[in-house]
């Protein structure tokens, strides 16, 4: 269970990391490209939202792979 832990406290942050990246260059490219400010009040957040999601089916998928992965390993280790 630590393993996960501690998985999760270095995975976690560069998952964040990434999304700030990638808003960032979407907003940047937006910008250059002479977006409307009503871009950012519905596309913007609407890209920020699908990011945000796919990052916490990322992180969640991760997880369970990691837990499925210790279970095995307990399992052939009590037999």
């Amino acid at each position: 269970m630590r393993d996960i832990v501690l998985k999760a406290l270095i995975i976690l942050p560069i998952i964040a990391f990434a999304d700030y990246v990638i808003m960032a260059v979407v907003g940047c490219a937006s910008c250059a490209l002479g977006s409307t400010s009503n871009f950012y009040q519905c596309a913007f957040c609407t890209i920020g939202k699908l990011v945000l999601g796919v990052s916490i089916l990322l992180f969640m998928g991760i997880l369970y792979f990691e837990m499925r992965t210790m279970k095995q390993r307990n399992k052939q280790v009590g037999s």
